[in-house]
């Protein structure tokens, strides 16, 4: 039997994205540039993968306010070439990037809602 001359890859450690990758986008609205701003300022949002879900979230608010420029544009419903009223893409698409927003925050699990420090029942009547 022949010995075999190959050899094993060297195993390197896999590099880890830099932190500045994972900041908000250059591309991004200014108005989903200081959204991130201020979600990374008040919930002190350093990890990697913190930011990255701000982007994704920045960048799907930027996506819904594309579609609802088009649906304000174009209008929700139009009239295809035989005349059937059709619902236009933009809707698909504003309501996925409203999803991506809701998916994102709720993957932040951010504290939005101060606890409770009082003892007992709430006040009321």
């Amino acid at each position: 039997m022949k010995k075999s001359t190959r050899t094993k890859p060297k195993a390197t450690p896999a590099a880890s994205p830099p932190k500045a990758a994972a900041r908000p986008a250059k591309a991004l609205s200014p108005e989903a540039k200081a959204w991130a701003d201020e979600l990374i300022e008040q919930f002190q949002i350093d990890d990697t993968a913190g930011l990255m879900l701000v982007r994704l979230a920045c960048e799907s608010l930027d996506s819904m306010r594309q579609a609802q420029a088009e649906i304000e544009r174009d209008g929700m419903i139009f009239a295809d070439r035989f005349g059937q009223l059709k619902q236009h893409p933009a809707v698909l698409v504003e309501r996925d990037s409203r999803t991506g927003i809701q998916r994102a925050l709720k993957s932040l699990n951010l504290d939005i809602t101060p606890p409770n420090t009082a003892l007992g029942r709430p006040p009321g009547r």
